[in-house]
């Protein structure tokens, strides 16, 4: 492979040829900050880039491998981070223009964990105000835009990540998910995304259905950071305990599992886009040629559930801005303060209700898919819009999310895998949930799905994007 094209290979491939001494981290750092020049004037999904601080690591690691003693898993791997898990020294400023820029004092504990591996971290990735939206706009980060086609969003919150994924900035990249925002850009942006089980990777401060997952050209690569960033971090009172999970052993077939299909919104006024229901479908036959028992699965959310997801979150961004000088919060993104001012007509009693909402749609989603092994499901139900769109429905809804959020409810682990294209060239992804603490079961199934999908359209480059 030619040295322009290092950026192209996976973590996998790159521990190999670092342990043969075939390829030095130098080489391959290089490589993806060139690949960041092609790229960024198009897509913007980098903040705080700091190449010669990477170029440094990268030093530092090749000196490593060559005294035969590297430091940790991913040593010398490239990999980038979502800006709102901390990295000591950077200003955090959660794509918002109304934060106040304040260098991060230390480091969050998935950072900690893959600086301690020997990873390289190239960049952070950018993000909405507050993480508040399926898309990209920011009122501090310059617009991100998808690398398949740059008039359309890469999706969000993990909107740099997903799109600095599939432009091939490195093979590792981190998102945060509360409501998909891992999913829905690795669907939007045809990489592989996984959520995990609700306290499996090690987040501060913890909140209830927030996780960090890997986003990835490869189920393995997913696997291997996975690996790292579930190790324990006492900040994290919430974390499960720890467990030696066989993170590589990905190979295993659905023959006589019980998987269920969830197509069908129970909600009126909209269904999944025709091109992702076809897809989905297609991609549902795939575990059945296989052995699989797929059965249909009725949608077990309802309005009501929806409508507290929306009260709590909106009330969340009036709490926020409310926390900020007056001067600072007029600074913020016109959707948060859209959301705000939802929120100032809700009463004490709609946000108490929204929490049992929110506890009501954990119990139905954990009650509807206890009986089978896996649940298949669109990601997103709409396919990449625009990229200055705030979503696909300009209304307080969670539409973009229907198919996603209730595994963050749930706690459970769930996957977005690429499953085909629409016909005019925007990535459609499958997701694949599983019980919770089954992480390793949704990355074996996704590893399956990845071995029978057939051929996949070549990444996408900087002079054909848009």
């Amino acid at each position: 492979m030619s040295s322009s094209r290092l950026f192209e290979l996976s973590a996998i491939d790159l521990l190999a040829r670092y342990r043969d001494r075939s390829l030095s981290p130098v080489e391959v750092v290089q490589s993806v900050l060139d690949r960041i020049g092609q790229w960024e004037p198009s897509i913007r999904a980098c903040y705080a880039l700091d190449a010669q601080a990477a170029l440094q690591d990268a030093r530092a690691s090749e000196q490593r491998w060559a005294r035969g003693a590297p430091q940790g898993d991913l040593d010398g791997v490239p990999i980038t981070l979502k800006e709102n898990i901390a990295t000591r020294g950077t200003p955090m400023p959660l794509g918002s223009a109304a934060t106040e820029l304040k260098p991060s004092t230390a480091d969050a504990p998935a950072a900690a964990r893959v600086r301690e591996a020997g990873a390289v971290i190239v960049t952070k990735t950018t993000m909405p105000d507050f993480g508040f939206l399926g898309a990209a706009p920011s009122s501090f980060h310059p617009l991100t835009r998808n690398p398949w086609n740059t008039a359309h969003s890469p999706g969000g919150s993990s909107s740099g990540a997903g799109a600095a994924a599939a432009a091939g900035y490195g093979p590792l990249h981190l998102g945060t998910d509360i409501g998909g925002s891992v999913r829905i850009p690795s669907s939007f942006c045809g990489v592989f995304g996984l959520k995990p089980s609700h306290g499996r990777v090690p987040v501060d401060p913890p909140a209830p259905a927030r996780v960090i997952g890997p986003m990835t050209r490869t189920v393995a690569d997913a696997a291997l950071l996975m690996q790292v960033v579930s190790r324990p971090d006492s900040r994290d009172y919430l974390g499960l305990p720890p467990q030696d999970i066989a993170w590589q052993r990905l190979a295993r077939g659905p023959t006589g599992l019980r998987i269920g299909l969830w197509v069908e919104p129970s909600a009126s006024g909209w269904q999944v886009d025709a091109e992702i229901l076809a897809a989905v479908q297609a991609a549902a036959r795939c575990f059945e040629a296989a052995g699989a028992i797929v059965e249909p699965l009725k949608d077990w959310t309802t309005d009501e559930m929806q409508l507290g997801l929306v009260h709590f979150f909106t009330m969340r961004c009036r709490v926020d801005l409310a926390a900020l000088q007056p001067e600072r919060a007029k600074k913020a993104a016109d959707y948060i303060h859209g959301a705000a001012e939802f929120a100032a007509s809700l009463t004490p009693e709609d946000s108490f209700r929204a929490f049992t909402r929110m506890q009501a749609m954990q119990a139905a989603t954990a009650a509807a898919t206890g009986p089978y092994d896996f649940v298949l499901a669109p990601v997103s139900p709409v396919l990449p819009f625009a990229a200055e769109s705030t979503g696909s429905d300009a209304e307080m809804s969670t539409r973009d999310s229907h198919f996603t959020v209730p595994f963050n409810q749930s706690g459970q682990p769930a996957a977005s895998i690429h499953c085909g294209h629409s016909a005019s060239g925007l990535p459609i992804g499958l997701q694949i949930a599983g019980r919770r603490f089954d992480d390793l079961g949704v990355l074996q199934m996704a590893r399956f799905y990845e071995s029978v999908r057939g051929p996949q359209a070549p990444w996408p480059e900087p002079t054909s994007a848009g």
